[in-house]
């Protein structure tokens, strides 16, 4: 496929481009902060947006299906208005521009923050899931449960669509692995995302199997690691920090309490990554 990456300079977005081209597809990167040879698009700009969802001189004449990872990635990096303003413009940009140019694969970075992150209010059972509302807890979080609501508009609108949002956890690279065994001294310093986490590479391959899902209309689903960021039983920080929150399955010594079940069970998804291995 010849593959559109929004996003693809940032840390999941590299992971993503280099596994795409690894398995032999044609990939174009749009970003903001591209230099040559990927394509530098303001996506908070419609006309732009179309034009690099459609075609770009001799560069391409189509694109067969789109990713869209580019975003201001996390809140307080920017003003709370201008971050949402930023995220659900290049997002409602991007699913418009895709429906325009009759792209029917669009796979897109939701967020493990829909979940309800921090989770200052606890989480209403545990391992979360996809299976419950949206609990967004601050602007960044809302434009992306609102992304997800657009989505299942974008489908309901057109049957032959297939769009796939992911929620990822944090994002790691391996050379950020030597701090975490930090972590054990203070579970509260980890507990805002249920010290959760997601391999860039694991992310990849995430991206790699929703694209190749067999399958219309809009689904979500929760990608991170199978294991925690910490050296401790899950059971145990379960019991320590949510003490009155349910524990819906019997867990693995440190099995992740952000459930990739469902991603597993629908797109074939298991990481094969995990911080245990470098640190």
């Amino acid at each position: 496929m010849r593959i559109a990456v929004t996003g693809g300079t940032g840390k999941l977005g590299r992971a993503v481009v280099a596994g795409l081209t690894e398995d032999g597809d044609e990939v174009i990167n749009l970003d903001a902060a591209a230099q040559r040879p990927d394509i530098r698009v303001d996506l908070t700009d419609y006309g732009q947006t179309i034009e690099a969802l459609t075609a770009i001189d001799d560069r391409y004449d189509h694109i067969d299906a789109v990713v869209h990872l580019a975003a201001i990635p996390a809140p307080g990096i920017m003003a709370n208005a201008a971050t949402f303003h930023n995220n659900i413009i290049a997002t409602y940009n991007v699913f418009a521009a895709a429906k325009a140019a009759g792209i029917t694969n669009v796979v897109w970075a939701s967020s493990e923050t829909v979940l309800g992150l921090p989770f200052d209010t606890p989480p209403p059972y545990l391992p979360v899931d996809e299976e419950y509302p949206g609990r967004p807890e601050s602007r960044y979080s809302l434009a992306k449960h609102l992304e997800e609501t657009m989505a299942a508009q974008f489908c309901r609108w057109n049957p032959r669509l297939k769009m796939i949002g992911l929620r990822f956890s944090n994002v790691m690279d391996p050379q950020d692995y030597a701090e975490f065994p930090s972590f054990d001294a203070d579970p509260a310093r980890r507990k805002w995302n249920l010290w959760g986490y997601i391999d860039a590479r694991d992310g990849a391959q995430a991206v790699r199997k929703a694209l190749d899902h067999q399958g219309t209309g809009m689904e979500i689903f929760v990608i991170a690691n199978a294991d925690t960021v910490m050296s401790r039983s899950s059971a145990s920080l379960a019991a320590e920090v949510y003490p009155g929150v349910e524990v819906r399955k019997e867990l693995g010594e440190h099995e992740t309490l952000l459930s990739i079940d469902k991603a597993k069970r629908i797109l074939g998804y298991e990481p094969r990554h995990s911080w245990r291995h470098h640190v």
